[in-house]
């Protein structure tokens, strides 16, 4: 396996300093317990209602369903751990927990759902919108792009390759339209958007700006429909988060360009300017760059961190549906954070060197972890050529940097 031999290399192994108390998202109280209901219901709940007592031996944080569990270990320094025991569960829970609630997610351009399980976990439905091989037309703006389940898949396997760390785990499943989504929602709005198709299909569009209208209808074959299951953060009351409006954002114009276009110096004005102009939010946000280049994703308007945190923390690579539309061609000017600011991190380099190299090489080890998704295969060949030799690209680029 390659990925096993990647994970077990040294640049792999760098500790993380250590995390206080006040690194941690949240404080739980030990004592605190989850058990089943004693009727043989699989529904999680307080212990303080629960008439079930632990097995002798096990701590409280024993009886937290995965969700939970991976919800109280993010911390300053990561959304989870390299050596997470917890992830394999958590992406067979998404692929395989039962869905109790389907309702449609508010805002956005295109149909998303969120889906409730019986332990209280909730995931992020986006459905398939188009088959792995259609390409994104040339002709084509980045932001009237389709959204794609798939690329949502491969950005989580591809960052964590990255050992980046910072999209939420996600899994591809296979949704019964009638069963998992029309017979049990609760959302008005989007029960009146189911229909039959001239084909004999179930079909559903919901209510967005942009996305939904019978000419853009999600239909299953009958009722089976292929998406991507991500893992939802901490809800916002719990744990706020801040956005941040990305200083290289495009100008989602037709023909208008935005200032980084315009001005080879611009970098320049950004490092002077909070929260850039201290600390590593400037490389972590190149880290960005060089993973929205990879996938080919232009549409990194914003990011979000912890609020708890201040500065000094990772950033969440969030919404990645708009990564991997095209293969044929690679958008050098995703990459113009780290071409004008002449910056990356030391162990980003090294891995993206290693990853380069026929041991590790990217293209094999995101095929490899992609292999076990539900839904494989998650991304088309081409498109796993296509990241070596983006990989490639990147790696010049440093050296262009290098060399001046």
């Amino acid at each position: 396996s390659k990925l096993a031999a990647l994970f077990e290399h040294p640049l792999y192994n760098i500790p993380v300093p250590e995390v206080t108390e006040k690194d941690k998202l949240f404080i739980i109280n030990p004592m605190e317990k989850f058990s089943l209901h004693s009727s043989g219901s699989d529904e999680w709940v307080s212990s303080s209602k629960a008439e079930t007592l632990l097995l002798t031996g096990k701590t409280a944080y024993d009886t937290y369903p995965t969700w939970l569990k991976f919800h109280i270990g993010i911390n300053r320094y990561e959304l989870y751990p390299r050596q997470d025991p917890l992830l394999p569960t958590l992406l067979q829970d998404l692929a395989t927990q039962r869905i109790v609630s389907s309702v449609q997610k508010s805002g956005g351009t295109q149909l998303k759902l969120i889906m409730m399980f019986p332990n209280y976990g909730q995931a992020l439905f986006k459905p398939m919108k188009q088959t792995r091989n259609q390409e994104t037309p040339i002709d084509f703006f980045y932001f009237s792009d389709f959204e794609r389940h798939n690329a949502e898949i491969a950005a989580f396997h591809l960052d964590r390759i990255l050992d980046f760390r910072r999209i939420p785990p996600v899994s591809g499943r296979l949704v019964n339209i009638t069963k998992e989504i029309r017979d049990i929602t609760t959302d008005k709005k989007l029960a009146k958007t189911f229909f039959i198709s001239p084909a004999g299909n179930v079909c559903f569009y919901g209510e967005c700006s942009y996305y939904c209208s019978t000419e853009h209808a999600l239909c299953g074959k009958p009722d089976q429909l292929e998406g991507s299951m991500a893992a939802l953060l901490p809800d916002k009351t719990l744990a706020k988060r801040h956005s941040w409006r990305s200083p290289w954002r495009r100008s989602y114009h037709k023909s208008k360009k935005a200032e980084w276009e315009l001005n080879p110096n611009y970098c320049a004005q950004v490092r002077e300017t909070p929260p850039y102009d201290r600390g590593h939010r400037l490389l972590d946000l190149i880290d960005m760059t060089i993973l929205d280049f990879l996938m080919g994703n232009m549409d990194r308007h914003h990011y979000e961190t912890f609020e708890k945190f201040g500065n000094d923390t990772f950033l969440l690579h969030l919404d990645n549906g708009r990564g991997f539309g095209t293969h044929s061609r690679d958008e050098l000017s995703i990459l113009a954070p780290l071409q004008q600011c002449c910056s990356i991190k030391r162990s980003t380099y090294l891995r993206l060197q290693l990853l380069a190299t026929e041991p590790y090489r990217l293209s094999d080890v995101l095929r490899e972890a992609l292999a076990a998704d539900p839904l494989a295969p998650v991304l088309a060949e081409p498109h796993l050529r296509a990241l070596d030799r983006r990989l490639g690209k990147v790696l010049v680029a440093v050296g262009h940097c290098l060399a001046r």
